[in-house]
């Protein structure tokens, strides 16, 4: 039996589930999810290895009009998404109208490539609901596939994962079989505390963090890491740390835990907090944090 290979990246606005649905195909929890908006910054490959097949997810962050210099290099992300592809998922969710950008939806209604089009939170949604909206889809990007799915509940993600084995173009493997991702441990060190961070506090607090793993020590029994998290402002410093530092320990206890599970060992997390005015717009910052390349 021949073997295929190829590139498969999701897309779609803020908020829609793309990584829910990476993390579904890939088993593992690689991209974090949150309620809020922009919670995905880079671009995140998850890989899934069959005997005749590798299928490379491309998990990138929602589409958005960008306001500073983070933003466009999100966007830059999944500029790229478009140029390596050889399946699309575009994602939208119950009640979406279109993509926020119409350049990049011009993009997907005129594409030379398989298109499936993921029609995701079916589950909040009742008969009559889903099948205008599957017309409303058919009618607005005819060249696409539509699969009505929850990937929060596992609903046709199966179904869809099939589909996309199927149009794969035949190809040895790109990375080796044992492969699950391109991105480093401390790539997911960052995310997961950023991720809790993303939970607990409000407002801009979440959008001007960045984390920084200084240390990575792993010995047989413990991985012993040391984190910066970074802010704007010294406001936001104290915003962090919180009242005796209650709200950082919070931050650090509940990253360690799914850092545990993440590593399947003990993990020592020390986090520190400090300041790094105007990183947003910082070309040379961003390059350090690994958004411009």
């Amino acid at each position: 039996m021949a073997h295929k290979a190829g590139f498969v990246n999701i897309i779609g606005n803020p908020n829609v589930g793309k990584s829910t649905l990476m993390n579904a195909f890939v088993g593992e929890k690689l991209s974090i999810i949150t309620s809020k908006a922009q919670t995905t910054r880079h671009r995140i490959l998850g890989i899934v290895n069959g005997e005749d097949f590798q299928v490379i997810l491309s998990d990138t962050p929602g589409i958005i009009k960008p306001a500073y210099d983070l933003q466009k290099s999100m966007m830059d992300f999944v500029k790229s998404a478009f140029e390596d592809a050889d399946v699309l998922l575009y994602m939208v969710e119950i009640g979406e109208q279109a993509l926020k950008d119409e350049a990049f939806f011009n993009k997907i209604i005129h594409s030379k490539i398989p298109v499936l089009l993921l029609l995701n939170k079916i589950d909040t949604s009742n008969q009559e609901q889903l099948e205008e909206q599957v017309q409303y889809w058919t009618e607005k990007v005819p060249n696409a596939e539509i699969y009505p799915i929850s990937a929060l509940q596992g609903f046709n993600v199966a179904e869809v994962f099939s589909r996309v084995v199927e149009l794969l173009p035949e190809s040895p493997a790109f990375y080796p079989k044992d492969t699950l991702t391109d991105k480093p441990e401390r790539f997911f060190v960052n995310e997961i505390i950023r991720e809790k961070i993303l939970m607990h506090y409000k407002k801009e607090i979440p959008y001007s963090v960045e984390i920084d793993t200084e240390e990575f020590f792993e010995d047989p029994e413990i991985i012993r890491m040391r984190s910066v998290i970074m802010v704007e402002r010294e406001t936001q410093k104290g915003i962090i740390i919180g009242h005796k530092g209650a709200a950082l320990k919070r931050v650090g206890v509940e990253a360690r835990k799914d850092l545990e599970k993440f590593f399947g060992k003990q993990v020592h997390l020390e986090l520190y907090v400090k300041v790094n005015k105007n990183w947003r717009n910082d070309s040379k910052q961003l390059k350090r944090f690994g958004y411009n390349k």
